[in-house]
């Protein structure tokens, strides 16, 4: 009677990685080897799969326990691994496509086998690989006393669930990686990872904050979208406004379809990139709520935007002179893109404020 009650309860969990499953099994099948039932290292792998799922089980992360017996090749296509699991309810309730669920699970897993001993001896700020497209992971606490880690500021809350000479498994509190679906667009890679540099020591702790700003989705957008000369003069000052908006976790961006003869870097280039863009998120229905005369502020500290209406009623809203062609052609929780007739004139401004 327990074990039907058992079974009833874990229905749900199987629904939810059916999907997955049978993406993976496909995807796996077409490009495993030929290999002996008899072949040592093939048992033990699968011995240990077997085993760390049902050590995985006994701690409550029954999808990950599911998913490392099922699919072990996710987890353990290199000699060794350290998985990450992530809690049951971070995944099943859940709603990413497969290929990107794969993903997320491959960042969960490192190619070395590092126990929380190990973990705890690292340096503060060292990166660890990952089995996703070179992308790192980062220790970013470390409490000797209390014998935690935190990886991407997510706790690891079970350390040492299971332990063998070429893998171990811990259970963490949340995704190392914040993955909302609505931002989910065919062809992204929506893994948020921090940067390290070629030491493997961390250089920007990215994922700090779940709400920043995701720049190279935005320069990706405009540059396959038509505004290739605006995406790469935002590229080009990307580094500034990470350095001076810190924090910043949303924006408007203005976007022209030319800069007009600004092809390098300079100071006139920056003002210009930057007096396009509002330090926060304006939907079109929201501009066209503000009463006219409106001033809307930019990265351009004291330079400011001003909001005129719509010459009529075919027209689009008007910003400083310049009609709003294209509202909300790219739009996510964090950003918003207008695509205006023409860039907005900003020497004279400059010029006036004396910087």
């Amino acid at each position: 009677m327990a074990r039907c009650c058992t079974d009833s309860w874990l229905a749900p969990v199987y629904i939810t990685v059916s999907v997955l499953l049978a993406f993976i099994a496909i995807s796996t099948s077409l490009h495993s080897k030929s290999e002996q039932p008899s072949s040592p290292t093939k048992l033990n792998f699968h011995e240990l799969s077997l085993n760390a799922s049902k050590a995985l089980r006994r701690a409550g992360f029954n999808v990950m326990a599911t998913l490392l017996q099922v699919s072990p090749d996710i987890f353990l296509s290199s000699p060794n691994s350290t998985i990450f699991a992530i809690q049951d309810d971070a995944i099943s309730n859940s709603s990413l496509p497969p290929w990107l669920l794969k993903n997320l699970l491959q960042y969960h897993t490192s190619p070395l086998n590092l126990p929380m001993k190990y973990l705890l001896k690292k340096p503060l700020g060292s990166c660890l690989p990952t089995l996703h497209r070179e992308k790192n992971i980062a220790i970013t606490k470390i409490d000797l006393k209390e014998g935690s880690v935190d990886i991407n500021n997510v706790s690891v809350t079970h350390p040492d669930v299971f332990l063998a000479e070429t893998i171990s498994v811990h259970g963490v509190l949340e995704p190392f990686s914040s993955l909302d679906p609505q931002d989910v667009h065919q062809g992204w890679n929506l893994i948020q990872a921090p940067t390290c540099n070629s030491m493997s020591v961390l250089v920007s702790d990215v994922v700090k904050s779940t709400n920043m700003v995701e720049w190279s989705w935005i320069v990706r957008l405009l540059s396959s979208n038509g505004f290739v000369p605006f995406a790469i003069g935002l590229n080009s000052v990307l580094d500034e406004i990470l350095e001076d908006y810190k924090g910043l976790n949303s924006v408007t961006i203005f976007a022209p379809p030319n800069l007009q003869s600004l092809t390098s870097p300079s100071p006139l280039l920056k003002r210009t990139v930057w007096f396009h863009i509002l330090p926060q998120r304006l939907t079109y229905k929201e501009l066209t709520a503000l009463p006219a005369g409106t001033l809307l502020m930019t990265l351009v500290r004291d330079l400011s935007l001003e909001v005129a209406g719509a010459a009529d009623f075919k027209s689009g809203l008007i910003i400083n002179g310049i009609e709003i062609v294209a509202p909300d052609i790219f739009t996510s929780k964090k950003f918003t893109v207008h695509g205006i007739s023409r860039a907005f004139e900003v020497a004279d401004e400059v010029a006036a404020s004396g910087t």
